[in-house]
């Protein structure tokens, strides 16, 4: 069947899952361009992919936002007048196709969730009427495995729809409710494996190692949607990965060895798992656990008197770029240190690559003891992402550095043992699993400074060989 444009403006006739895929995203693609050209061309405005889904939930009124926007977008809205129409005569003659009830558009409509809804109708199977008339009565996800291709079907109506869910949950729990917690990292990736063996086994029993593959790939997709719309960065996600895979490989079991065969528990089942995660998150926003504080200590040995060691301490030149990669993938990391003024009072900047840590001293101990407070933190990192630079709320003040201090240490041997420490304190839960990160980044920061001190310290005399040492009490 060919596919014209007479075809593209009327309501008659079927389109199979390959028509339906290529006119869809052939359709995105020309909007994509044609609205990119509008605005970098026309208005000299940015326009990302993650613009599509950021919008609704961004802007509430035209009014509320700048002249040069709000035209950009009611023209985008005018241009796109043509491309909804295509949608959704397509999609109704997909869901001719599919023999499904036309009441499923209303999915069509709703951002981010028509995404799982297009995937879904790409992988429906054609369905003759007579199989139809029989099948009126079954369930959706039931019908959707009674065919040839029901594995599959199944397998990505609950990858993309379990992913989508998740998207949606950390919304709430991110913007609505502003937490970073048990209900986030434990809750949601555990219910979101538990819910996705759930769609995949809804009508039909499968294997664990099908299931648990279903669930390992909805946490995979549901990353990349985070980092494709903008809403995280590839490093965060990189360190939730192993947390969140693991949980959602253990509900993805549960659901497997529990699972019943009757539609009507398994969708109560599937409402309570739902609401597991904003009922955490929910109740974190209203206890609001206090963040725990914790302690790193770096040291090495410099083969020059604490005199000498002192002067590289309260003040030191440019470190030279980074080599390790996750300074150069974006976690923060000093360049140089800067005093003003001296003893107690005194107020110290150590610039990072992502803004000055202000440091007013609070000991002044020459040559044994500097100690500081903390009255400014920059952000942790610059998030790894396509969109270049990108604002996630964890970036501000929920990982913080509340006091720092540098013991030197006279050696029998004459050298010094320079000492690094860093009290912190972290609102991200569960506490124990990300201190692993925090307190592995923070003892490279440290020996990043540590052994530059050393190199200044020790310049003109015989280099000590390089001890290091880390204790996180």
């Amino acid at each position: 069947m060919k596919i014209g444009a007479r075809e593209l403006l009327n309501w008659n006739g079927r389109l199979s899952r390959l028509q339906y895929a290529t006119i869809g995203i052939l359709a995105f693609c020309a909007k994509f361009a044609l609205d990119s050209l509008l605005a970098r061309g026309v208005f000299h405005l940015p326009w990302r992919f993650a613009n599509y889904w950021r919008v609704p939930f961004e802007v509430t009124r035209v009014e509320d936002l700048p002249s040069a926007d709000a035209r950009l977008l009611l023209l985008m809205l005018a241009l796109a007048l043509p491309f909804l129409w295509i949608g959704v005569v397509c999609t109704l003659k997909r869901l001719r196709d599919a023999s499904l009830r036309p009441w499923w558009m209303f999915f069509f409509f709703v951002p981010i969730v028509n995404i799982a809804f297009f995937t879904a109708m790409c992988v429906f199977p054609t369905r003759d009427a007579e199989r139809a008339r029989t099948a009126l009565a079954a369930d959706a996800a039931e019908r959707v495995a009674e065919n040839s291709d029901g594995k599959w079907a199944a397998a990505a109506m609950a990858v993309f729809g379990t992913a989508l869910a998740g998207v949606l949950l950390t919304l709430l729990s991110v913007q609505v409710l502003s937490t970073y917690g048990w209900g986030l990292f434990v809750a949601l990736p555990f219910s979101m494996g538990f819910i996705s063996v759930l769609i995949y086994e809804w009508s039909v029993p499968r294997t664990l190692g099908d299931s648990i593959a279903v669930t390992i790939f909805s946490q995979l997709i549901f990353g990349s949607m985070l980092l494709a719309f903008a809403y995280e960065g590839a490093i965060c996600i990189l360190m939730a990965l192993p947390l969140g895979l693991v949980l959602a490989i253990m509900g993805g079991a549960l659901a497997h060895a529990v699972r019943s065969g009757r539609a009507a528990e398994q969708t109560a089942t599937l409402a309570i798992i739902l609401l597991v995660s904003p009922g955490i998150a929910g109740t974190e926003r209203v206890v609001r656990p206090a963040a725990p504080e914790f302690r790193v200590v770096s040291s090495v040995e410099i083969a020059a008197p604490p005199e000498a060691v002192w002067r590289q301490v309260i003040a030191f030149a440019r470190i030279p770029e980074p080599r390790e990669w996750y300074f150069r993938a974006g976690v923060a990391y000093p360049i140089r240190a800067e005093i003003f003024g001296t003893g107690p009072g005194a107020e110290r900047h150590c610039v990072f690559s992502t803004g000055a840590f202000v440091e007013p001293i609070e000991i002044w101990d020459e040559p044994n003891l500097l100690k500081f407070s903390v009255g400014s933190n920059p952000p942790p990192l610059n998030e790894l992402s396509p969109y270049g630079h990108i604002d996630t709320p964890h970036l501000h003040g929920y990982f913080a550095s509340d006091e720092g201090q540098f013991r030197l240490i006279r050696l029998p041997n004459g050298n010094t043992r320079l000492e690094g420490t860093t009290w912190y304190h972290n609102r991200i839960w569960p506490a124990a699993y990300w201190r692993l990160w925090s307190d592995a980044i923070i003892h490279r920061v440290h020996l990043r400074v540590l052994r530059h001190i050393k190199v200044l310290a020790e310049e003109g005399t015989a280099r000590a060989p390089l001890t290091e040492f880390s204790a996180n009490p």
